[in-house]
């Protein structure tokens, strides 16, 4: 696809443990992973490197937001989950993977070493995280997301004229020095295209029109890390045909000769 790309290796392995705080469970562990994230994706970009990140849950986000911003540049977020992901310890059922977005704007109640894995603080501000095909917010999260006034395009909006839902991120993000995507994989309708770690059987996106969407973002002059989270392989159909479907939207995205360079 005309991409050099270097291969940075597994930056941390860890599977799920319960232990620790029960309303921010494996914190420590949490932690200690976003922060390693973070310092591969800022030598990356140090050596002019764009980066794909493959998680993992939605908290490795965190880190990778933290390496962005590292060299004080100004980073927007497009964060493509059918969840929000602003529960904080004192709203959510104590699994930081419903938690990434509050920590990367440090809302009230976030857990202080998670929301500080950075060098800054809050990681980003309202203005520069727009939620994409969200469609399940909670009634809490709901009301901070009306509170903050963080940018919203549906699910629905998506799915109705996605290539207006890019016109309006493109003239947004033009504003700030690195665009990031962040894609959890639940965000795909499940009965078309189980390789979600989550099972539920509701309404989301479809892989064709979450390729359009990735290739329109990662075409982007500004654009720098795309985050990919959630994949379980035991929940596909049949394994090869799933990862061959899903390497083609990724490299479709990441390929474009326009953006021919390094990549990591």
């Amino acid at each position: 696809m005309g991409r050099r790309v270097v291969e940075r290796g597994t930056v941390v392995a860890s599977v799920f443990q319960q232990r620790g705080d029960p309303r921010a469970n494996n914190v420590e562990q949490v932690v200690a992973a976003a922060r390693a994230v973070a310092g591969s994706v800022a030598e990356s970009l140090e050596s002019g490197q764009d980066v794909l990140v493959l998680g993992g849950d939605c908290t490795v986000e965190v880190g990778t937001v933290a390496g962005a911003v590292r060299d004080g540049s100004r980073v927007c977020l497009v964060y493509i989950d059918l969840d929000a992901d602003l529960n904080t310890p004192d709203t959510g059922d104590g699994i930081l993977d419903w938690m990434g977005v509050a920590h990367l704007l440090d809302v009230p109640g976030a857990d202080r070493a998670l929301a500080g894995v950075g060098t800054v603080r809050p990681l980003v501000g309202p203005d520069a995280v727009l939620l994409m095909a969200v469609d399940r917010a909670t009634d809490a999260e709901s009301e901070l997301i009306e509170r903050l006034g963080l940018r919203r395009e549906t699910l629905q909006q998506v799915q109705a004229d996605a290539a207006a839902v890019l016109e309006r991120t493109a003239a947004w993000a033009a504003g700030f020095d690195r665009l990031l995507v962040h894609v959890d994989a639940d965000v795909l309708d499940f009965a078309a295209f189980p390789i979600a770690e989550n099972t539920r059987r509701v309404p989301g996106l479809q892989l064709e029109t979450l390729a359009e969407i990735l290739r329109g973002l990662c075409r982007l002059p500004n654009w720098r890390c795309l985050t990919v989270t959630e994949v379980n392989p035991a929940h596909a159909d049949d394994e090869v045909t799933a990862f061959t479907r899903l390497v083609q939207v990724l490299s479709g995205a990441l390929g474009d000769d326009t953006k021919a360079g390094t990549s990591s």
